[in-house]
């Protein structure tokens, strides 16, 4: 399985095609750009916002709107400590899935709630879509609006035929300097969460590394 993960790559012409999207970061300094997906959720992001704050790591949070509004607490929190903080729709719909009409407006409620609650979500904005799926109408429409994000790293903590070693390994082959790396402070992958990010802001802090948020 680690060799599959260490061959994936995204295709280039799917590069070519979201061209203006955030891939990875140029950057002078040793940093990397650690995102977070589909939170907040207690028990998790809690969980990330504590080791974080012992390694005075900033992070970026793509935020479903729905989970903001069920726990305003930990999103002010997250916001209040100084993460970026992005929009990943209100539902996590698959923009494959949706019509556009139906996508604008997710992801507009999510804005809100994000707007509303949110110290750091101001200036460009920033937007991730589920499963890293649009249509270039979408992207076309959304770009004018907000900076789009995607990632050159992603963990796979998310998928269950990985277990949390092969997790730590991908990110510590593949993340470099300016990386934008995925992660996820969800139920479905928590526990790898709790195992590797500990390790990986160790791992990386002491070769001189430090972690920023996408702003």
């Amino acid at each position: 399985m680690l060799d599959a993960l260490a061959t994936v790559k995204t295709p280039m012409l799917f590069r070519k095609l979201y061209s203006d999207c955030i891939w990875s970061i140029p950057v002078k300094e040793q940093t990397i750009f650690l995102t977070f997906d589909d939170g907040p959720q207690p028990g998790v992001t809690d969980f990330v916002l504590d080791v974080l704050k012992q390694h005075n790591a900033k992070a970026t949070f793509f935020c479903i709107g729905e989970n903001v509004k069920n726990n305003l607490a930990l999103f002010q929190r997250l916001s209040d400590e100084g993460h970026a903080v992005g929009n990943h729709t209100f539902n996590h719909l698959n923009g494959w899935k949706a019509d556009n009409k139906q996508y604008y407006e997710n992801i507009e409620l999510c804005n809100r709630q994000l707007d509303a609650y949110a110290t750091t979500y101001k200036g460009k904005k920033i937007f991730r879509p589920p499963y890293g799926k649009l249509y270039p109408t979408q992207y076309g429409y959304l770009k004018e609006k907000y900076s789009v994000v995607m990632w050159d790293v992603l963990s796979f903590d998310f998928d269950l035929n990985v277990d949390k070693e092969e997790v730590l390994e991908n990110i510590l082959n593949n993340t470099r300097s300016g990386s934008v790396v995925v992660m996820h402070d969800s139920i479905k992958a928590a526990a790898k969460v709790k195992y590797v990010l500990p390790l990986l802001l160790r791992h990386f802090s002491d070769k001189g590394y430090k972690f920023a948020a996408i702003c």
